[in-house]
């Protein structure tokens, strides 16, 4: 049997727990207490991982749409007049070229303070190119009928006009909804910074949040917004579950702190929409540049945070170059892995695939396939640490582990949706629960689909490596995750697969 090896010196490392909080505070500090290895392996998470719930749409996307394809089309049918170069049929591909463009400029993230004239420049640029390559298309297709400067000025402008006025006509809508229907959120951050955020948002209801509470980061304070300040991880949780928070508005980035960093999971696991305020002018006096078009709350630069995981075009690409290339790689490696199962058989006797449950997507768990390389009872093989240098292991087994020839029946995990080619290494129930109560940010590993190799293991955080080493570079594989970053890692596995690297992952 073969089992991931982890630090023996993570126990060192790690740090205070969402919980946790300073002294003289009123907060309680989370105290790690020893997990015992269990009678049986079962997950024992220090909370139930869920899947993170749909963001309820609520910021005006659609009317924008709307508005958007409805400008492109009445412009569409301005120049489409009898014996015009341009056909009324082509106003259906013209409306979604428009939405493209304005989709690439950002025009359709959410903001808190909407304004059609700030967006002006942007819809002019994009109005311009779009006619343009109108223009260019229709003098390919009909020299005789392209469009003139004139004809083509007009278009832009009057796509411009429409548009802006349709966006100015949603952006009012949205507003008067926000008034009548505000959404609960919540204001992450210490100190007055966070209740200055917290008391904009109680006395500008147009921003459509009404402050249920103060999630404060740092040494807990009075609040001067009239909210409750909640401290615990836990009582900041109730309070997303029994108010039904659908926004979460943090006063630093969430990476400022461990504490902070916590909290990203939970409010994520709830559906929330997650916003970065200002309300330190941080951007204003280090000189750097908000993103465009700029957004504010009551004069503090505010930006959505976008999860970069949730992109489902990419990521069901990544499924089906997972599934077809697993498919390729397992026909290719039958003749191997027929070889290693004799191997095995004559060597160690009956008993050739190992099964063992691990944690995967979104913590669901999993039965993970390798070669067997050791026997052990089902108690051992859930809590043991590693394996490595057992006395017990055959030379056969020994050989298939340095080799990790053994990991080669995980392709059919890959093929089956059980984990991908390229992710966080999965890891048994029992030690999911363990890391996550000593190490922060270790079940946000949990984002993405497990995998076979990722940028831990070609880092060379395989074997008897660092446990918070190894999450911080899962997170921020997920965290910057991209097709051609997956193609890297595996080439980067297979060079090191052929230089025969030792150690199990």
């Amino acid at each position: 049997m073969t089992m991931d090896s982890a630090p023996a010196r993570h126990t060192g490392q790690g740090g205070t727990g969402p919980a946790g909080g300073t002294a003289g505070t009123a907060a309680v500090r989370r105290s790690v207490t020893a997990i015992h290895p269990p009678r049986r392996p079962r997950a024992d998470p220090a909370r139930h991982l869920v899947r993170p719930q749909r963001v309820r749409r609520r910021d005006g996307v659609l009317p924008l749409l709307t508005a958007d394809a409805l400008a492109a089309v009445l412009t569409t049918a301005a120049l489409a007049r009898p014996g015009a170069a341009l056909p009324a049929d082509a106003a259906a591909p013209i409306a979604v070229l428009a939405a493209a463009l304005h989709a690439q400029a950002g025009l359709y993230r959410p903001r808190l303070a909407p304004s059609a004239l700030l967006e002006l420049p942007a819809l002019a640029g994009r109005a311009a190119v779009l006619w343009c390559g109108v223009a260019a298309v229709v003098a390919a297709a009909a020299p005789g009928q392209a469009l003139g400067w004139s004809a083509l000025l007009s278009a832009v402008c009057l796509q411009l006009l429409l548009t802006c006025t349709g966006r100015g006509f949603a952006n009012r809508l949205r507003r008067r909804s926000a008034r009548l229907r505000p959404a609960s959120a919540l204001v992450v951050g210490p100190g007055a910074g966070a209740s200055a955020v917290a008391a904009a948002l109680h006395g500008r209801p147009e921003y459509g949040l009404r402050p249920v509470g103060l999630a404060d980061t740092g040494a807990a304070e009075e609040s001067g917004a009239g909210v409750p300040v909640l401290v615990a991880h836990e009582d900041i949780r109730r309070a997303v579950i029994q108010n039904s928070v659908r926004h979460a508005v943090f006063t630093r980035p969430p990476e400022a702190d461990e504490r902070t960093a916590s909290l990203v999971r939970l409010f994520h696991d709830h559906g929330c929409r997650l916003w970065l305020a200002d309300p330190a002018g941080t951007a204003k006096v280090t000189g750097m540049r908000v993103a465009e078009p700029a957004d504010q709350l009551w004069g503090y630069a505010v930006q959505p945070l976008l999860p970069r995981p949730s992109r489902p075009v990419e990521r069901w690409v990544k499924r089906a170059v997972d599934g077809l290339l697993a498919a390729i790689a397992l026909i290719a490696a039958a003749p191997v892995m027929g070889l290693c199962a004799l191997a095995v058989r004559v060597s160690d006797g009956p008993g050739v695939i190992f099964r063992q449950e691990r944690v995967g997507l979104y913590g669901r768990p999993f039965t993970l396939l390798k070669f067997r390389t050791l026997r052990a009872d089902e108690h051992e093989s859930a809590t043991r640490w590693t394996v490595a240098g057992d006395h017990r292991m055959s030379p056969i087994g020994s050989f298939l582990r340095k080799s990790s020839l053994d990991e080669l029946p995980q392709l059919w995990n890959v093929v089956r949706g059980d984990m991908s080619l390229v992710g966080p290494r999965p890891e048994r129930p029992f030690f999911v629960a363990k890391f996550a109560a000593v190490h922060p940010g270790y079940e946000a590993r949990h984002r993405m689909p497990v995998g076979i190799t990722g940028l831990a293991q070609i880092n060379g955080l395989r074997g008897d490596t660092s446990i918070e080493d190894r999450a911080r570079f899962d997170n921020h594989y997920i965290d910057t995750w991209s097709l051609w970053q997956d193609l890297w890692i595996l080439a980067r596995t297979a060079a090191s697969f052929f230089r025969f690297r030792l150690g199990g992952s």
